[in-house]
């Protein structure tokens, strides 16, 4: 097959869909790899890597789009890209559709085949290819806030882990899952005062193994979140439900009683986030004020890291699409009931029920749409 990768284009978006050391495997594999001009350049890799790996260069996306069987992106498709998206090309991304319906309707007028990173999974349930990705936000989303807390940022001036004399942050970290135990891996080994919410008692479990007395547990159907959240400095959003969007617990109302310049990191956002008040932001312009209260609210957090995420989503992404490449989609998706749990929309078709649930389209079984 004919793999295509273009530039990202989504501000501030400098990762690339393929290393070359994944390019050189897919051309092992008797597949060809097309890499736009400088794609890679912001995430350290040169065109002669690439070249050297087996890829051809193109001048432009347009080709990249016109000649490729399968379109290996880091970020959901920009408006643009949507169009020049052709009926059967199969495009491996992620995507967050439950938060985007005109995206979602440009993808069912291509009539192309989407699989989207964040909703496969493994034996477990477990989403292992929007794990390492997510292990960045979390380990970014402190860094991030300890930033914002600083008073020239317009934060409260708090150093998170305090210092001989002054108290230690209370940070409060929203959902267990990979983003809230990597936030909490900085967020401890900073020295805050780490509180953590989940609905899971086993997992709140697992954490405190992993952790100690470095988290306080919080299990959120025994606990006053209202009161966590007034006595919060950072807030980091971490709350994941598979491919839908993300349950609104923290409220505008809330905000009105927290600390002067506290902090909000939502890294949900990208589903929607968990903060009512959450509205996507950029790199170059990352926060905003409301009520007093900074928002950080990146919408591709590990964009800012782009050499260490691409490397990592490769590690994930690399064996599904050899797979993918190999034996085409149909057999690929119909072989593997987890990879098939990334098909989002194929051939006009809607075949994720949370997004189908979110827009009110009709669902359709993904095998069914295979057929």
């Amino acid at each position: 097959m004919r793999i295509g990768v273009p530039k990202e284009i989504k501000p501030q978006e400098n990762r690339i869909g393929l290393t070359p050391d994944s390019v050189k495997t897919l051309v092992s594999e008797g597949h060809e790899v097309l890499v736009e001009n400088k794609g890679g350049y912001e995430a350290g890799f040169e065109d002669d890597q690439y070249i050297k790996a087996g890829a051809k260069i193109t001048k432009s996306a347009a080709d990249i789009f016109n000649d490729s069987d399968i379109i290996v992106k880091v970020k959901e498709p920009q408006k643009v890209e949507v169009d020049m998206i052709r009926e059967n090309q199969i495009v491996y991304t992620y995507f967050h559709l439950a938060a985007a319906k005109e995206l979602t309707e440009g993808l069912i007028k291509s009539k192309s085949i989407n699989i989207a990173y964040e909703t496969v999974t493994d034996d477990n349930g477990r989403l292992p290819l929007l794990a390492p990705m997510s292990a960045v936000a979390g380990r970014m989303s402190v860094q991030a806030g300890a930033h914002c807390l600083e008073k020239n940022q317009k934060g409260r001036g708090v150093l998170l882990g305090g210092a001989p004399g002054g108290e230690p942050a209370n940070v409060l970290i929203l959902g267990g899952g990979v983003v809230g135990e990597n936030a909490a891996i900085i967020a401890s080994g900073m020295r805050a005062k780490v509180h953590i919410v989940d609905k899971s008692e086993a997992r709140l479990k697992e954490l405190v193994e992993i952790f100690g007395d470095k988290i306080i547990p919080e299990q959120s159907d025994k606990i006053d979140l209202n009161k966590l959240v007034l006595n919060a400095d950072l807030i980091v959003g971490g709350v994941l439900i598979p491919g839908a969007e993300a349950p609104k617990l923290v409220t505008k109302d809330m905000l009105k009683f927290m600390k002067r310049g506290s902090v909000i990191v939502d890294v949900a956002i990208d589903q929607g986030g968990c903060v009512e008040t959450s509205r996507p932001t950029t790199h170059r312009d990352p926060t905003y004020i409301v009520d007093d209260v900074v928002h950080y609210c990146v919408a591709n957090m590990p964009g800012g890291v782009p050499r260490t995420s691409t490397f990592a989503l490769n590690k994930a992404t690399l064996p599904y699409l050899v797979k993918l490449a190999n034996k085409g989609y149909q057999k690929a998706l119909i072989e593997d009931k987890n990879f098939l749990a990334g098909l989002n929309v194929c051939k006009g078709q809607i075949t994720y029920k949370a997004v189908a649930d979110a827009f009110g389209y009709e669902y359709i079984n993904p095998i069914r749409s295979l057929s």
